[in-house]
């Protein structure tokens, strides 16, 4: 995608814009595991019916997202992410209409494949309407934008239901959703893409490879192991923090649950923190393998140490805010080893990395939990952190290799 700048004013909007389709997009996320002791009443079926419906939704985005990449290529991010926020705000609004779990089920699957849709389409547009000294905090803000709708779903939830039931929670929520797709539909003049040959076959460039060449290409394939250990790093902490942490401790759930609490709310922080830093250097490989080294030595000492609870929070709070640091910079380093017109692709590609790590990290924790040392969770999360580092060294290369062959 080649690219035309806006204004600085425009380009504010056009960051809230993209801000406000990520929120939505993690928001739905996390529509509904807060309700599952209602819908297991209401639905008639047990916890593992309904996790089920919930991985039918993030499976199909982990497969969608790839294929939905090239499509942001070929035929516009705008058009994309509007069609994929007009589709999953109103399978939301007909999961609150139809409360049968065939239903269910069949339209997390639709909600999946629309949710496929965010991350290539927002890095395309960003891309494509934000300029290189402001790059960095705007993705800053895309990824803290993200972690604040998943934060807010709950809550949000919670307080629909005051007001009502759950059917009508879901639907507000999914109506939400299509005023948001009316906001975008109105300002797509400000997201269009800046080029004239959408969907035309471009020839690459001396030294740079297109399609499915450049996803199986070194770099990229580095990118998507980069975003896997991230993930199975970060679900050691969020997903099997408290019940590591209860295990070691020989404590209750509530008093080991501020624990995460600390990292949750770290991780923004860093992200905001992260952009700023994205924007003022030019080796992000160098500070992504820092801050990988330090979550490392954060969870190695929690592991390994004897601590009491308030200094293991100190190192979750760390912990969270070095890896909240790394998100700028690694979109960055994508960025860079991505040629013009295949941005959509690459990041609906490595994105899929988050996905992978998903599905190995709960079956691995799990497992170490159960063998009686819960310590063995958090070092096999530091050694996972350092091991990413390499990946995030090469992908600085090859960024840097790209840049050279671009002048």
């Amino acid at each position: 995608m080649s690219t035309v700048i806006a204004t600085g004013r425009d380009q504010s909007r056009v960051i809230g814009l993209v801000c406000t389709a990520h929120f939505m997009s993690h928001f739905y996320i996390l529509l509904l595991p807060p309700l599952f002791p209602v819908l297991r009443d209401s639905y008639g079926v047990g916890f593992t019916e309904l996790a089920f419906a919930v991985s039918a939704f993030s499976l199909t985005t982990g497969i969608a997202q790839a294929p939905v990449g090239f499509l942001v290529d070929r035929f516009g991010a705008p058009k994309l992410l509007i069609a994929g926020m007009l589709l999953e705000s109103l399978a939301f609004v007909l999961i609150g209409m139809f409360p049968v779990y065939p239903a269910l089920v069949g339209l997390m699957v639709v909600a999946g494949l629309a949710n496929a849709v965010y991350h290539p389409a927002d890095y395309a547009i960003l891309n494509a309407r934000v300029d290189e000294q402001r790059m960095g905090r705007a993705f800053s803000f895309h990824t803290s934008a993200g972690l604040l709708g998943a934060a807010m779903a709950p809550v949000t939830m919670a307080t629909l239901m005051l007001l009502g039931d759950w059917r009508s929670a879901v639907i507000t929520s999914g109506a939400i959703g299509l005023c948001i797709a009316l906001l975008l539909m109105a300002n797509g003049d400000l997201l269009r893409e800046a080029r004239a040959d959408i969907g035309r076959r471009r020839e690459p460039a001396d030294g740079q490879r297109s399609g499915m060449s450049l996803l199986f290409s070194l770099p990229v394939l580095m990118g998507v192991l980069f975003f896997v250990g991230i993930g199975m790093t970060g679900h050691a902490m969020s997903t099997f923090g408290v019940s590591v942490l209860a295990e070691m401790y020989a404590a209750p759930l509530e008093q080991v649950a501020p624990v995460l609490t600390c990292y949750l709310f770290a991780g923004p922080v860093g992200v905001l923190l992260g952009g700023w830093i994205a924007d003022r250097v030019r080796r992000h490989d160098q500070v992504a393998a820092c801050c990988f080294a330090l979550v490392a030595a954060c969870v190695f000492a929690v592991a390994g140490l004897d601590m009491p609870l308030l200094v293991t929070a100190l190192l979750f709070t760390a912990a969270g805010l070095f890896a909240g640091v790394v998100s700028p910079s690694r979109d960055m380093m994508i960025r860079a080893v991505t040629p013009p017109g295949e941005m959509g692709k690459v990041f609906g590609f490595v994105s899929t990395g988050f996905n992978i790590g998903g599905i190995l990290a709960p079956p691995l924790y799990g497992f170490l939990l159960d063998t009686g040392d819960p310590s063995l969770v958090f070092y096999t999360a530091g050694v996972i952190s350092l091991l990413t580092i390499g990946t995030v060294l090469v992908t600085g290369e090859q960024g840097r290799r790209a840049r050279t062959y671009s002048r």
